[in-house]
């Protein structure tokens, strides 16, 4: 462990013995359910709150993240071989991201087409 992790344990610790950490709003109750995360599994949970509280996006959702971002650049690009550059990168992105719900096999249920394109729909939104 290195000299700063040390020192901020060391103050937590005293900080409990002096009882700072009594009495807190919410003391011994569950933690209030993350609403975004209520469509994910039990098992998954932790994990992608990990991400989420890290900044991180699972991959599916920085690839459409990608993706959106790529058709908007597309559509004010002039540059003939830019927009060469960035469709090719779009093909790419979409390529990479049919493979991933293929295999989650997430491709063969038939709500997930509906769901994907609402999906698309929000994110282009103006």
């Amino acid at each position: 462990m290195n000299w700063a992790a040390s020192l901020a344990e060391e103050k937590i610790r005293e900080a409990q013995l002096r009882g700072e950490f009594d009495n807190l709003p919410g003391a011994g109750k569950p933690l209030p359910e993350d609403d975004e995360l209520r469509g994910v599994p039990e098992e998954l949970r932790t994990g992608f709150k990990l991400l989420k509280d890290a900044g991180m996006l699972p991959e599916e959702m920085q690839l459409r993240k990608d993706m959106v971002t790529l058709q908007d650049l597309l559509l004010v690009c002039r540059d003939e071989p830019e927009k060469l550059t960035l469709t090719t990168q779009l093909n790419a992105k979409k390529l990479r991201y049919r493979m991933l719900m293929e295999e989650r096999g997430w491709s063969g249920i038939g709500a997930f087409a509906e769901y994907e394109e609402q999906i698309q729909r929000k994110m282009t939104e103006q």
